[in-house]
């Protein structure tokens, strides 16, 4: 029995270890995969590592074996375990680590420490690895990828900081405001809690301010100016994790007086620099309302330029120049020139010299002026226009005539005026005779309102019988009455034309320009109907009308108003112009598009050389509001426009001034070119800043009086005359002129005049080509016999004479020829002398020697007072070094003389008397001597004698050192004591 128990007892345990062994073999073999949750979502705090899962991180294998009872001891395998946890993404600052491999346990944390302002949440997978099989892990198997979403909590880091350093605002005293301005500070933090400001607060005590949660500061109470001008006060903010803000904040807040409605932010003085294009007037103006609400706003903008010029700054070139310039290039003729050689009737009118050479004649009731005869040939039967530019005011009930056109003698018949009469502008046109004697317009009344308001006008007529047009400031006007008369008389009576008056037949003086008062009675008076104002630019035209264009261009100015709408308030504000610019209208209901608009308003001149001086400006404001009754009124605002003074150009005429032709050239078809190689340059004169004449300024340290401050720079600009003058005896038209190629002129649309004192081109063009048509001008001469030089003056001029050249002199010799006595002359001159002239051309004092037979030609003076001048110092050099030499061997003789007779005998004893006398007989027939030989050698005794007093002084120095003895044997004296006187 007990063997049989211990055989079943056997049985049993080998049944066991068998099923362990089965269980061990099964379980070497690795079927599963891990298996983990799909989503897991963490939490981990900036600047720590630890990251808390929900849920917890933990992976499951089925190969993993039953724990059975604790009585059972049991050896567990790795193929079970959980070896690893791997995490998949880019750049991701987590790591994975396993706790407990046989439990599958692990925690997920961070590898360096997270920063929440840089990113708050971080999303990657991760996977779980079992151990595998065997001690080398083979068949290692993997669980799915599952989601990783990580939140990284704030912690309150950063404090508040303020956007700005420091603020500013501006009350007006007496109210109370729900928001003077509004502070705002900011928080790094990236949570919501740390990053939001939860309170501001102020720190000055005592001040009649507060600031809520939201940063509005308002004042508790109503501010005075008079109390308190400006208050300062500190702020600082807090956030919601209740950090402080790092620095605190500086409030400046300015009280001002009670507001008045009116412009603000723009400079009374604005100063415009020629050639800078436009300038904006108000680049920072904003209008003032107070607070008061407006629905619409007009403004107009005026620039007054009455006292510039004829009403605004144009060019002031002559009215000729300027109606070719605008279009209307033939049949003109100025009635009014600027007083020249060529038009001198004008010289008696007084003019204005105020407004940079803009030409304007003052009558004043007494002067008028003839018009020379033949100078306009207007056929009334042809179309012709009248232009004029006048100023005129209120007068006396009579007529003031403009132009007249009347018969010279007996009858005093008006064939055409223009004349003031009551404030009307009349225009008076009779008709030669013809065959039907009946009635035809011959009147023309306009009333205008410019013709009596002191203030510059362009008027234009166009006549074209039996219409006629006038054009005021380039606006038309018809004529509100015409009345009409029977055409005139047959007659062979000639006609006058004057301006400033109607002429009247009277025999008597005959001067140009008359200032006798005007009569009212009994015919006495050579001129009737006196002008009273200024006029200018007075033109006829003949055989054309100007159109419109040209109207327009006469009268625009060079200078005004500008506008750039911006293109966000092009359709919210209305702009309107005046014709000539100097007047604009802004009208709209958007403040602050007006604003823009007024910020882009400019001033522009054109011109360049504008007329300087001060241009004034005026704002006139309107303003409507929702409420009338307490509608705000704006006042004017005024400033001025400050034109600078343009740098002026020196205009400089240069070339050769001084030079000879023969008598042949001058009588030859082409004659002599007066100008051959003339230069007109112009330059202004600009400073120069100090830095960049930083190594001139080391140089001149040393002297003061150098001051290098001024560049000059060339510049190019028009030309509008060049007139040629003779100096000294007049033209004689029999025998010499002044020419030019007419042709040449006309290409360039210039013109030419010429008179027995000489010629003078017009026309606006460039110096280039003024220069090309300077060098054709010739001067011929047919008998030159008695002709020995002649001199002329050239002149060129800018804006009608406002920028003046320097007077250019030619002197032109005539080379006669030369008789054979005067070719024997030649040869008294060097050689050397003589080839230099006449193989380069030398400048002696400004003067050009060119001939053309250099050969054949007798020196001129100058030639020959160079060389008897040059010939006399070399005569004198070589006689003085002759003397010198001399001089210095006589006294070498003299030395070895007195050393071959000198004895050493004592003479201390000897008394020795010698006759002065003597002595002064044979010295003074030595001088005579000397003084002849001086007198034929034409030499000053002064030089010779100084010449040898150095020569002796010279051998003195190197003579012995006995003086003593040198002296008794050089000089004998004579014992005076035993005279008696």
């Amino acid at each position: 029995m007990r063997f049989g128990g211990e055989k079943r007892f056997a049985s049993a345990v080998g049944l066991v270890l068998g099923l362990l062994c089965a269980v061990e073999a099964a379980a070497k073999v690795n079927k599963h995969k891990p298996w983990i949750e799909t989503t897991y979502h963490g939490i981990v705090t900036e600047n720590d590592d630890k990251v808390i899962l929900d849920p917890p991180l933990i992976a499951l294998d089925k190969d993993a074996p039953l724990r059975y009872a604790e009585s059972f001891e049991v050896t567990l395998t790795k193929e079970g375990e959980i070896c690893s946890f791997r995490i998949h993404g880019q750049n991701v600052p987590f790591e994975a680590v396993v706790l407990d491999k046989s439990t599958g346990e692990g925690v997920i944390r961070a590898k360096d420490k997270l920063d929440c302002e840089l990113q708050k949440e971080h999303t990657f997978t991760i996977q779980a690895y079992d151990c595998g099989e065997g001690p080398d892990g083979a068949n290692m198997k993997k669980s799915h990828k599952a989601t990783v979403h990580i939140q990284v909590n704030d912690i309150n880091e950063y404090s508040p900081v303020f956007k700005e350093k420091t603020y500013k605002a501006t009350v007006i005293e007496g109210k109370k405001y729900d928001s003077i301005l509004r502070m705002e500070a900011v928080d790094a933090d990236c949570s919501f809690q740390y990053s939001q400001i939860c309170n501001y607060e102020i720190v000055t005590p005592d001040i009649p301010f507060t600031i809520d949660k939201d940063g509005f500061i308002k004042n508790t109470e109503k501010l005075s100016y008079g109390k308190e001008h400006m208050y300062k006060l500190t702020v600082t903010a807090y956030d919601c994790g209740k950090n402080r803000a790092s620095e605190d904040v500086l409030v400046k807040i300015s009280v001002k007086p009670s507001c008045k409605p009116s412009w603000q932010d723009f400079n009374k003085r604005i100063e415009y620099e020629p050639g800078t294009g436009s300038l904006a007037l108000f680049p920072s103006m904003h209008l003032e309302t107070c607070d008061v609400p407006i629905t619409s706003i007009r403004a107009n903008i005026e620039l007054e330029t009455n006292h510039i010029g004829k009403g605004c700054d144009r060019d002031t070139y002559s009215e000729k120049s300027l109606h070719k310039l605008c279009g209307a290039s033939s049949g003109t003729v100025e009635l009014l020139p600027a007083p020249s050689s060529s038009a001198n009737w004008t010289v008696g009118l007084p003019t204005d010299n105020g407004h940079d050479s803009d030409q304007v004649f003052e009558f004043n009731g007494t002067q008028a002026i003839k018009v020379p005869d033949g100078l306009v040939s207007t056929n009334m039967k042809e179309p012709f226009t009248i232009s004029v530019w006048m100023r005129h005011g209120p007068g006396a009930h009579e007529k003031e005539t403009i132009l007249c056109n009347s018969d010279k003698t007996d009858m005093n018949r008006h064939h055409y005026s223009l004349y003031v009469h009551n404030c009307r502008l009349i225009f008076l046109l009779r008709q030669d005779p013809s065959e039907a004697e009946n009635y035809k317009p011959a009147e023309f009344h306009w009333k205008l309102d410019q013709v009596c308001d002191k203030e510059w006008h362009h008027y234009v007529l166009n006549v074209e019988f039996p219409t006629v047009s006038l054009f005021v400031d380039g606006a038309t006007f018809e004529p509100f009455m015409v009345t009409e008369d029977y055409p005139l008389h047959a007659s062979k009576i000639e006609t006058q034309l004057t301006v400033g008056a109607c002429w009247q037949e009277n025999s008597g003086h005959d001067n140009e320009t008359e200032t006798v008062p005007e009569t009212t009675s009994g015919g006495n008076a050579r001129m009737a109907q006196f002008f009273r104002g200024n006029l200018a630019g007075l033109i006829i035209r003949s055989g054309k009308l100007e159109n419109k264009k040209v109207i327009d261009c006469l009268y625009t100015c060079k200078e005004g108003l500008d506008v750039q709408l911006p293109e966000e308030v092009a359709s919210a504000v209305k702009v309107e112009f005046n014709p000539n610019q100097s007047s604009l209208t802004v009208e709209g209901d958007d403040i602050g598009a007006f604003e823009k608009v007024m910020q882009h308003i400019s001033y522009l001149n054109s011109r360049q050389f504008p007329t300087p001086g001060i241009r004034h400006l005026r704002i006139s404001t309107t303003v409507k509001c929702f409420n009338e009754d307490s509608c705000v009124t704006v006042p004017d605002a005024e400033g001025y426009v400050m034109v600078l003074q343009p740098e002026e150009p020196k205009i400089s005429l240069s070339g050769i001034d001084h030079f000879a032709r023969s008598a042949a050239e001058f009588e030859s078809p082409e004659g002599v070119t007066l100008f051959p190689e003339l230069r007109i340059v112009s330059t202004i004169t600009r400073e120069v800043e100090a830095d960049t004449e930083s190594e001139a300024a080391e140089g001149a340290d040393d002297d003061p009086t150098v001051q290098e401050t001024v560049v000059s720079e060339e510049i190019m600009h028009n030309l509008d005359t060049c007139e040629v003058t003779v100096v000294g005896d007049e033209l004689d038209g029999e025998h010499e002129s002044l020419e030019v190629d007419q042709s040449q002129l006309q290409q360039r649309a210039l013109e030419m005049s010429s008179s027995n004192l000489g010629l003078v081109i017009i026309g606006v063009n460039t110096m280039a080509n003024y220069e090309h048509v300077l060098h054709l001008i010739r001067y011929k001469n047919w008998h030159t016999e008695a002709l020995f030089d002649r001199k002329f003056k050239l002149v060129c001029s800018e804006l009608n004479g406002r920028y003046i050249s320097n007077d250019f002199k030619v002197e032109v010799n005539v080379i006669h020829t030369a008789n054979p006595v005067e070719h024997a002359n030649n040869a008294m001159v060097p050689s050397s002398f003589i080839n230099h002239v006449h193989h380069s051309s030398v400048e002696l004092s400004g003067h050009n020697l060119v001939n053309a037979h250099q050969a054949s030609v007798v020196p001129s003076a100058a030639t020959i007072v160079i060389v008897v001048c040059v010939s006399f110092l070399v005569f004198m050099i070589i006689l003085g070094v002759f003397r010198i030499r001399a001089a210095h061997q006589r006294t070498m003789r003299d030395q070895e003389s007195g050393k071959e007779n000198e004895m050493d005998w004592d003479d201390s004893a000897l008394t020795i008397t010698v006759n002065p006398m003597e002595t002064y007989e044979d010295q003074h027939s030595s001088e005579e001597e000397e003084e002849e030989e001086e007198s034929e050698d034409g030499e000053e005794e002064d030089d010779i004698t100084s010449a040898e007093s150095e020569s002796s002084e010279d051998e003195e120095g190197g003579e012995p050192e006995d003086q003593q003895g040198t002296s008794r044997q050089q000089q004998l004296e004579w014992d005076d004591s035993t005279l008696t006187y």
